[in-house]
């Protein structure tokens, strides 16, 4: 019988579905559906029941730009986790390189690269994605946003922007977090935390401990890892701990990437991305401190492919997966009570031409 596990993985356009094995660490491929454009990033609904999917057929980075955006509704079937198209897409301005809800799933965030933006748009009584909120007044986005987030409490949004290192003779562009007050869609009082104006520090994502008021920062220009505090609402001004993020001394360029915290709280770990085999693709797995909210390294362990974008854990803690753009493959890791990573097996996945962008696991 299927599990209550399903994990989706997109290729293009397409979101294909898998069952999840959590005892066996295994997949079974199933249904596969189509949508608007490139994936770019998928956020389940509170309930559990719908996804968001914020689609776009722009290049990657500060490449060219398409004209096909939307965010798409999704229904999850709640007997086997099978997908189906829930309502009208709505349009967005440009490419979308990151999407969240709030914590009520009552408003999807929306983050933009190129030009660097947010947006808020409510979601309807059944479910679908509706009309945008309009901001009472110009928000600071700050340079090449990444992320966004509602804090748990859902009391603030943060945007995550990355800025950009010197090249090309260009000074570098400082990064920052992007604190807003948010209250029934709006977004308000932004302050930026960025230590030493914010050069020398390029966050990507950001990630939250789930009953203290920790905050885990995955700088991708720095391959590090920062810990801010957040009370009353506010980012501590500057990180509590940096931790250098790879492993070995780098061979190619390499770029930290997705930050996740375990559910119980114990581990962070953070994606090492090269691109190609020569260079350090790993997972570093830091124990966390329960007083002191500090990240200690237990181990790097190789993610058995290149380049790994994003990896998801299991809502039970127990596994895993790490999905590769180069090669396409999705490796599976039991997690031990220690958190540290026991690999188990990888799939290689057929993508043609196209690129596995996003992957995630939902529990029905």
């Amino acid at each position: 019988m299927p599990s209550n596990v399903s994990l989706y993985a997109s290729v293009g356009p397409e979101l294909t579905h898998y069952d999840v094995d959590v005892e066996g660490a295994a997949l079974t491929r199933l249904d596969t559906v189509g949508l608007p454009a490139n994936v770019q990033y998928i956020w389940p609904h509170a309930s559990r029941r719908f996804l968001y999917a914020a689609t776009s057929d722009s290049a990657s980075g500060m490449g060219a730009a398409g004209n096909t955006h939307h965010v798409t509704a999704l229904r999850i079937d709640q007997d086997s986790g099978a997908l189906a198209l829930h309502g009208a897409p709505i349009q967005l301005p440009t490419r979308p390189i990151h999407m969240a809800t709030d914590i009520p799933s009552q408003y999807v965030l929306v983050a933009f690269n190129n030009p660097s933006a947010i947006r808020v748009y409510r979601i309807n009584a059944d479910a679908t994605p509706g009309e945008e909120v309009v901001q009472p007044g110009p928000i600071d986005a700050g340079i090449f946003a990444h992320q966004v987030r509602a804090t748990p409490d859902n009391q603030q949004v943060i945007l995550v922007t990355r800025g950009h290192d010197a090249a090309d003779g260009k000074p570098e562009e400082p990064g920052a977090l992007k604190v807003f007050d948010f209250k029934d869609g709006v977004l308000s009082n932004g302050v930026s935390v960025a230590p030493d104006g914010g050069y020398g520090f390029g966050p990507r994502h950001l990630d939250f401990h789930p009953s203290k008021p920790w905050v885990y920062v995955s700088l991708e220009r720095q391959n590090a890892l920062d810990m801010f505090e957040l009370a009353n609402g506010a980012l501590s001004p500057t990180p509590r701990f940096r931790k250098n993020a790879l492993g070995r001394a780098p061979v190619s360029r390499q770029s930290v990437g997705t930050v996740h915290v375990h559910p119980n709280g114990g581990t962070v770990y953070v994606a090492n991305r090269a691109g190609n085999a020569d260079g350090e693709n790993s997972l570093a797995v830091y124990t966390i401190d329960q007083s002191s909210g500090e990240p200690h390294l237990i181990e790097h362990i190789d993610t058995h492919g290149v380049h790994p974008r994003t990896f998801h854990i299991d809502p039970s803690g127990r596994l895993m997966a790490v999905a590769h753009i180069t090669g396409a493959q999705l490796s599976l890791f039991r997690i031990g009570e220690d958190g540290g990573l026991h690999f188990a097996r990888a799939y290689d996945i057929d993508v043609g031409q196209r690129t596995m962008w996003w992957m995630g696991m939902v529990e029905q």
